[in-house]
């Protein structure tokens, strides 16, 4: 039985963990504003934060993420709590 049990465990951390740490959510930027290092996006839910969809103003991880997007553009993303703050960590 404790077998059992652990493989079920095991099996569910396997499933479930990874899974919410890289999903990435669906959003449209809607301001850039590069002196902040900031990104506004209008958002569907963020799972992995349990946010509901909303349009919400995000640090970036790297400065670099900036200039792959422009204001108006469809965009998947990671974000994550990172130092107590909510920032994109990937962008697609």
């Amino acid at each position: 039985m404790r077998t059992l049990v652990a493989a079920m465990a095991a099996i569910a951390v396997w499933t479930a963990g990874p899974a919410l740490a890289s999903d990435y959510t669906r959003g449209e930027v809607t301001k850039i504003d590069p002196q902040q290092k900031k990104l506004t996006i209008r958002h569907e839910e963020i799972r992995n934060l349990n946010m509901p969809p909303m349009t919400m103003v995000f640090v970036v991880a790297e400065d670099a993420m900036l200039d792959r997007v422009s204001v108006g553009q469809q965009i998947e993303f990671i974000a994550e709590r990172v130092n107590g703050r909510i920032t994109v960590t990937d962008i697609k």
